[in-house]
């Protein structure tokens, strides 16, 4: 087993931060793709979404504790997404690599954050289960592009709408710690997504593609597979994450298409 499989298989949340983090040898002196699990180990339950106990509001203690667990979920399977596609593109380029190492290890920090903060309200992590949905989001059978507009631009996308919900429900509560940090990742996320519309961009034009027209053409392809999201759209960010506004237009129409069950747009 090597340094990298440990990344994936250990469970322990907090081991696995250190085992990530120690793994950048490993990483960059890989000659073969390595195959991730078909899921990442946890210590914690993992469940559906829809069999997760009720949320409490966030004016409460817990309803932030839980808040900043669901957000350590999302950036823990961040900072795994962000290792699975180092070790399953290992003949990518020397500066893709190391922008996305040091994206990962931000996605690290962001869920060492959020255990903080977990913490610091009076809870611990595995108080409630989790999901793995974003890891189960991409594929073995990705190619770059596909992984880079899923992690980088969809979801991670979706996060910085996500995030402004969160900031503007916590505006009116008493919890100014945990704003703090729901705000610094949020900030932090924008560099995140425009790595993503960068690179995005460069691999299609190393590959003689329109980024314009196969956003679209990819999109109608995955869509069908991806986790719908229907938070509003933020278009200020989503400006500085680098989305065009045609990119924009086409994510409202497909938010729309979530909201309405009778949309044309998502059959």
């Amino acid at each position: 087993m090597t340094t990298v499989d440990w990344a994936f298989l250990e469970p322990n949340i907090f081991k696995k931060i250190e085992i990530l983090r120690s793994s950048e040898s490993a990483v960059f002196n890989l000659k073969n793709k390595v195959s991730a699990p078909l899921l990442p180990a946890r210590d914690i339950k993992a469940l559906d979404f829809r069999l997760h106990p009720p949320k409490k509001g966030f004016s409460t203690k817990e309803g932030q504790a839980r808040m900043l667990h669901d957000l350590a979920s999302i950036e823990l399977q961040a900072m795994e997404l962000g290792l699975r596609t180092l070790v399953e593109f290992p003949d990518e380029s020397q500066q893709f690599r190391e922008e996305l190492w040091a994206l990962t290890l931000s996605e690290s920090e962001h869920l060492e954050m959020c255990l903080t903060e977990i913490e610091s309200l009076g809870f611990g992590w595995g108080d409630w289960p989790v999901n793995c949905g974003l890891w189960q989001a991409v594929s073995p059978d990705d190619c770059l592009l596909d992984r880079i507009l899923i992690v980088h631009r969809y979801l991670e996308g979706s996060g910085l709408d996500a995030g402004d919900t969160l900031l503007r429900r916590l505006a009116g509560v008493d919890a100014i710690p945990v704003q703090k940090a729901v705000q610094i990742i949020n900030t932090e996320e924008i560099g995140h997504v425009l790595f993503g519309a960068r690179w995005y961009e460069a691999v299609c034009l190393q590959q003689n593609l329109n980024p314009v027209d196969d956003f679209v053409k990819r999109m109608d392809r995955l869509r069908p597979i991806l986790p719908k999201r229907i938070n509003p759209l933020n278009h200020d960010l989503r400006r500085r994450a680098g989305f065009s506004e045609s990119e924009i237009s086409y994510l409202e129409n497909l938010r729309n298409s979530f909201l309405d069950k009778d949309s044309v747009f998502k059959k």
